[in-house]
């Protein structure tokens, strides 16, 4: 958007206008302590960066440090800043700077917005970070009205909304712009190649060529591996590729200082037929069980380097040849011990430090596994933490099972909005700081994150502490700005700037409070936390900071961090003290999720390169991913209406799902309860899909979905159905997720049904944290003297040092119970179920289809 043309010269400072207060929309907060010698702000706090954007986990500010301790409550954010518009959202403006360039305060280089305070008739502005008064350029000035605001404020998005993106000038270049750069660094062992990996990954690459963004810009090159290193020249004289074989590992070289990394544009035939011959080129490959991957890496660093971009790494068995060697860590013994920690934590420094020498170099790295054994996840991951990058995995991958999953994702990652050689910086009004991140990048200094990728899919996640005891304002703004590199080689800046009133009511925090961030940045600390301690400690911690938000919300406090309930006569006189605040209503359920979630959940059945997956995965998600990874949906197959899995037009608060707006079926509580033996269910938790089929289900159905009616001969699903039943459910498939990839578990199968109940977070598990359904959970919480104020799972003072709570009985750790048994009544709260006397139920979490 072109900015308006500037006014006339600024008036001399004689002829001032004051703001005025209390226009519409402009708050001063009363009460409030505002720094000497600085005017009242005068706020218009119906400005809002979009949600889809950012989100914090309360929308009022503790004014002081001993407010915020004595509230309990986290206070951060989540910030995705390259997050598409949704249906009907507008999308980000752009602007054009004028001849005064990007208007910024001079002190902390904050960009201008709509929360700058104006003085002097618009000749100054007084920053809302640092306060500092800054000199409005005479090509920028505009008179003001009669409320203190710019005249043109409408007709400037800068100063009008809360997210807008710079076209910048060239001072804020280093170098000219990167050109958008694919590498790919494939693992050709027989492993890979028998697999099919290799053939799905070339058919993956091969669709996507005329989807790269970059258009004539666009470079792409190629290094495979297994016991040495291959190197392709792709000329685009040459008929054919020509492979170069570097078997020399500690003295490795780059054979062909050019055509390594190619114009798409110009080598597209010779692409095409590398991509074509790859999978046959290694098919007799007789290499099995050995590979270099950090030569690998090395080598495809030599040749990127002076440009940066995507590096895509491929790999299906652990790296044991040459730099950055693995060996086998795991040790069934430490499972379910605080020495499984140390698995969880990195094996070798190596990939850390070869991932920031990627970072300062502007490359990321998306890296894609297919183990079949033990990998060390925790080692190879570093990788793409610190480069911006991504992490998919495939366990004991299967061609048929897998292929049309990993070929989706792939492409996804190849052809998505991406903002190459970025930067983030996030600053706050004086007075208060950012503590911590979270996320995939790589600190610069103290506070600036090197992003070499940013993608619509790329997270970060911040704490917010207080600087000072008291704020010299009454006002706390956050902005962040995102400096990137466009696709077609523009530089620009994403900034999103979200003023927030500061107060000194303990009832006022409570009441703003955002559960689902809330539970995103309570997941992303105690990730932290189990890296840095145990995973009993990070669970302990997640339940003890959802007993302290209900205890304060409900007036009660805390002493040597246990929750102490209001006491004396005024509990008894209030009938609705077990009641949770409903801001906080689903705070349980999330707490109670996120202990059993596979990144955090006990016990010894889970293999550390499985969790390490999880824990990436939760990591870098944002806030609705995280919601529905935690709190994952579970539909009514074999029941739905026929008008589940057709589109819906109307706008009431029927569930639908996808761009067709698809209607989904029935959803249930995450409960075995819920399961029956003539029935089929269908769990998405954003990443996989599972179908739970009942022993007696209908033989019809089983013929639509799986073309058999036998239960033992099904095995996946028809991939075009032919019936109505089948179609619909396909269109159920593909609105949720779009991969058609669906694990099948059949009752009964005891691997596959015990994952599955993972899942079902309202029963009990046997871990210590999670021995507690969740109605048990809910009377937990609102009374934790009723258990002897002791958290689930915690030792009793009966039982022997150390114990950590009995497993619950047979039958209650979240299988299923046994035939005829007539098992427990549902949770208060669930559909169908009026809650008990006195109790005050859980509703389901907000947009969950077929809830209210």
């Amino acid at each position: 958007m072109q900015p308006p043309a500037a006014n006339s010269a600024p008036p001399p400072p004689n002829q001032q206008m004051p703001g005025l207060m209390n226009q519409p929309g402009m708050v001063a907060q009363p009460g409030m302590g505002v720094a000497p010698g600085m005017p009242a702000e005068n706020i218009d706090f119906s400005i809002k960066v979009p949600e889809r954007l950012l989100r914090f986990t309360t929308g009022s500010i503790p004014a002081s440090a001993g407010l915020q301790n004595s509230s309990k409550v986290p206070i951060g954010g989540i910030i995705t800043p390259l997050a598409p518009a949704e249906d009907e959202e507008e999308e980000v403006d752009t602007v054009q700077p004028g001849n005064s360039g990007i208007i910024r305060c001079k002190k902390c280089r904050t960009y201008i917005n709509p929360f700058v305070t104006w003085l002097e008739n618009g000749r100054r502005w007084r920053c809302n970070i640092c306060a500092q008064l800054n000199e409005c350029p005479s090509a920028y000035f505009c008179h003001l009205d009669e409320t203190g605001q710019r005249r043109d404020k409408d007709q400037r998005p800068e100063l009008s909304k809360g997210v807008v993106e710079w076209i910048a000038p060239t001072e804020y270049m280093v170098r000219p712009p990167q050109e958008p750069s694919y590498f790919f660094v494939l693992d050709v062992s027989a492993t890979a190649v028998r697999s099919g990996m290799l053939a799905h990954a070339a058919n993956a690459i091969k669709e996507s060529l005329d989807r790269l963004p970059g258009k004539g810009r666009t470079k792409i090159g190629f290094i495979t591996y297994d016991n040495s290193v291959h190197y392709y020249n792709l000329a685009p004289d040459l008929n054919a590729p020509q492979m170069m074989v570097v078997s020399d590992l500690k003295e490795l070289f780059v054979p062909l200082p050019d055509h390594l990394l190619v114009n798409l544009k110009e080598s597209r035939s010779v692409v095409e037929s590398f991509l074509d011959s790859l999978p046959d080129m290694f098919a007799k490959n007789p290499v099995v069980s050995l590979s270099c991957l950090g030569p690998a890496l090395k080598a495809a660093f030599t040749v990127m380097k002076q440009i940066g971009g995507k590096m895509l790494v491929f790999q299906s068995i652990m790296p044991n040849l040459g730099d950055g060697a693995l060996r086998p860590r795991e040790n069934q013994a430490a499972m379910g011990t605080p020495q499984e920690s140390k698995i969880l934590r990195p094996g070798t420094p190596w990939y850390k430090d070869t991932a920031v020498e990627f970072s300062r170099q502007q490359i990321s790295v998306d890296m894609f596994l297919f183990p079949y054994q033990y990998l060390d996840v925790s080692s190879l991951s570093e990788l793409p933490r610190y480069t911006a990058g991504s992490l998919h995995s495939y366990v004991g991958f299967n061609s048929e099972r897998d292929g049309f999953k990993f070929e989706s994702q792939l492409k996804k990652r190849l052809t998505q909005h991406t903002a190459w050689e970025a930067v983030m910086r996030i600053r706050c009004t004086n007075g208060m700081r950012i503590t911590n991140f979270y996320g995939n990048f790589f600190i610069r200094g103290n506070d600036l994150l090197a992003l070499p990728n940013c993608t619509p899919d790329s997270s970060f996640a911040f704490d917010i502490s207080h600087d000072e005891k008291n704020m010299p304002s009454s006002v706390c703004t956050v902005q962040s700005a995102l400096l990137y590199t466009s696709s077609e080689g523009q530089r620009r800046i994403r900034v999103v700037t979200q003023a927030m009133p500061l107060t000194q009511s303990t009832k006022d925090i409570m009441e703003s409070v955002d559960t689902a961030a809330l539970c995103n940045l309570m997941a992303k600390r105690a990730l932290d936390m189990s890296l840095k301690s145990s995973l009993d400690n990070a669970r302990m911690r997640v339940q003890q900071t959802c007993l302290d938000l209900i205890r304060t919300s409900k007036g009660g406090r805390t002493v040597s961090g246990y929750s102490v309930p209001p006491g004396g006569k005024q509990q008894i006189d209030k009938p609705d003290d077990d009641e949770i605040p409903s801001q906080l209503e689903l705070l349980p359920l999330y707490t109670l999720a996120l202990m059993k979630n596979v990144a955090l959940r006990g016990g010894t059945d889970v293999h550390p390169d499985e969790r390490m997956v999880a824990q990436y995965a939760l990591n870098a998600m944002s806030v609705t991913e995280s919601r529905d990874y935690l709190y994952p949906k579970l539909f009514s197959i074999h029941n739905m209406l026929p008008e589940a899995g057709l589109p819906h037009d109307g706008d009431d608060d029927i569930p639908v799902a996808g761009r067709a707006r698809t209607r989904l079926p029935q959803a249930v509580n995450l409960s075995c309860e819920r399961l029956t033996n003539d029935g089929i269910f269908l769990l998405d938790n954003g990443i996989q899909m599972s179908l739970w089929v009942g022993s007696a289900a209908n033989p019809s159905i089983l013929q639509s979905l799986f073309e058999t009616s036998s239960l033992q001969e099904i095995h996946s699903l028809v991939s075009t159905p032919s019936d109505d039943f089948g179609k619909r459910f396909m269109n159920i498939v593909d609105a949720l997720n779009g991969q058609g990839n669906v694990t099948i578990v059949r009752e009964g199968d005891a691997h596959l049904e015990a994952r599955f109940f993972w899942h079902l977070i309202e029963d009990r598990a046997s871990f210590q944290g999670g021995t507690y359904s969740y109605e048990e959970f809910m009377k937990f919480c609102t009374d934790p003297n009723a258990s002897g104020g002791m958290p689930p799972g915690m030792p009793t003072s009966a039982g022997p040092p150390g114990q950590r709570g009995m497993p619950p009985p047979a039958g209650q750790r979240g299988m299923p119970p046994p035939p005829g048994q007539p098992g427990m009544p549902p949770p208060p709260g669930h559909p169908g179920m009026p809650p008990p006397p006195g109790h005050p139920g859980m509703p389901p979490p907000p947009g969950h289809p077929g809830m209210p």
